[in-house]
């Protein structure tokens, strides 16, 4: 599969069968990204880290996944020290950008600024979030986490509980899994539960889903992917204030859960995952973080060619 040159916008650009390559080269990546190996792949490329909006694993996984690979970084997390400041626009902001680099990863956030980034870059651009729209490298790293924890991504029944209508995260990721024929439920207060345009494309994939406002039952599930509720996407704060808090994943609510279910976060959570949690064997969440690297590393590698 040729990847050379791509744009990186939405997981729903992928087939199945390129998901699966772009995983079973991350798999190759681990031991570089574990500092195990040494590699050049990259060597002589640039990145282009354009942060529009605040994003720690997302941004600090990206640098290390090129700079693992010998490539260089450039850009920057605070939109407020660049021109922009002075009213450029994006569209500049990216012809300016792409003349110093071979790559650009950028998170901004307005739904669909990514896809209009890449109409105006000639170097690939890969979407690191826009705003409640997409993250396709998320969805990527939480397939590759699902995939390793359980052996396999098909079969799984998988539970997403939180903000599932502002959730970029989960937007992403139930699309892929309906791509799987994964059996999925929807975990959310009402006025949180995910878009309906979301829930009819998995039903028109085939997908088994299941749509609840509580999580009293959760014992025949393989793995309950947590998310937050995003205070800044909500356009009224009253609006957060009845919903914060609904959903608090604790020791008691994994007494009768399956031995080897895993609790996954996209991270950063607030009180949704009790610290207590950490501990146990079901927590996969930090594992999960890690496996940003190697999956960004197969990315960057396979768009600027140096992996065929």
């Amino acid at each position: 599969m040729n990847f050379r040159g791509r744009d990186v916008i939405s997981i729903r650009d992928f087939t199945k069968e390129e998901i699966l390559y772009v995983l079973e080269i991350a798999e190759k990546m681990v031991p570089i990204a574990k500092g195990e190996k040494k590699s050049n792949l990259l060597n002589g490329y640039i990145m282009a880290s354009l942060f529009f909006e605040p994003s720690t694993r997302t941004r600090l996984s990206f640098e290390s996944a090129m700079k693992r690979l010998g490539g260089l970084v450039i850009g920057f997390a605070q939109p407020g020290t660049t021109s922009i400041k002075k009213g450029e626009s994006l569209a500049d902001t990216i012809r300016t950008a792409e003349s110093y680099c071979d790559v650009i990863v950028m998170r901004h956030p307005h739904e669909g600024s990514a896809r209009m980034a890449a109409e105006f870059a000639e170097v690939p651009v890969i979407n690191g979030g826009d705003g409640a729209g997409h993250h396709p490298t998320q969805c990527l790293l939480d397939l590759f986490t699902i995939k390793k924890e359980k052996g396999h991504i098909e079969g799984n029944k998988v539970a997403l509980l939180g903000d599932l209508k502002y959730g970029r995260t989960v937007h992403s990721l139930a699309y892929a899994l309906a791509l799987f024929g994964v059996e999925m439920v929807f975990i959310a207060p009402p006025e949180l539960q995910m878009p309906k345009e979301v829930i009819e494309e998995c039903r028109e994939m085939g997908a088994k889903l299941e749509i609840k406002n509580d999580i009293e039952d959760i014992s025949d599930v393989d793995v309950l992917y947590v998310t937050r509720i995003q205070k800044e996407r909500f356009p009224d704060p009253e609006e957060y204030n009845k919903v914060a808090g609904s959903y608090r994943i604790d020791a008691k609510t994994l007494e009768k859960v399956k031995d080897d279910m895993i609790v996954m976060h996209p991270l950063p959570r607030v009180d949704e995952i009790s610290p207590e949690v950490d501990k146990t064997r079901h927590a996969a969440y930090f594992r999960q973080t890690f496996n940003g690297v190697p999956v960004r590393m197969a990315l960057l590698a396979l768009v600027l060619g140096g992996i065929e």
